[in-house]
Formats: C-alpha cells, sequence, structure tokens
C-alpha cells in the first residue's frame, strides 16, 4: 500500500494542493485522502478510483512478479 501512498501525497504535492484542496477536487472526504496518504488498507475501491482519475490513472490488478522485478 505504501507505493499507492507515495504516488498520492507526491502527486498532490506536484500540483500545489492541500488535502482539504486535494479532497475537494476530487470530491471525496478529507478522511479518504488521509487514508491513502497514511497508507491504510481499509480503503474503498470506488473512491481510490475518484482519487486516481485525478491523476488519468485507474486502478487495476498488477502482477506481483512483475512488481518485483521492477522494484
Amino acid at each position: 500500500m505504501s507505493r499507492l501512498s507515495d504516488f498520492v501525497k507526491t502527486k498532490r504535492k506536484q500540483l500545489g494542493l492541500t488535502q482539504e484542496d486535494f479532497a475537494e477536487k476530487a470530491g471525496v472526504a478529507l478522511t479518504v485522502i488521509r487514508k491513502i496518504e497514511q497508507g491504510k488498507d481499509n480503503l474503498s475501491m470506488s473512491k481510490v478510483s475518484q482519487v486516481l482519475q485525478m491523476f488519468g490513472h485507474v486502478l487495476g490488478p498488477i502482477n506481483e512478479k512483475d512488481e518485483t522485478r521492477n522494484s
């Protein structure tokens, strides 16, 4: 989950947005952004998808073998 949290936090900061501003633009609650950036694992897939859409990304399966090779 840390890859997701790092990705969202870095992209949000690149846009120069606070967590509050980003949550509003993404149409999710502030707690959703905080949970994602803290690496929590009890996240709603639909909310994560909404957040990722802000960066032109989608939620999808990644082959674990491919992930460890790219690390």
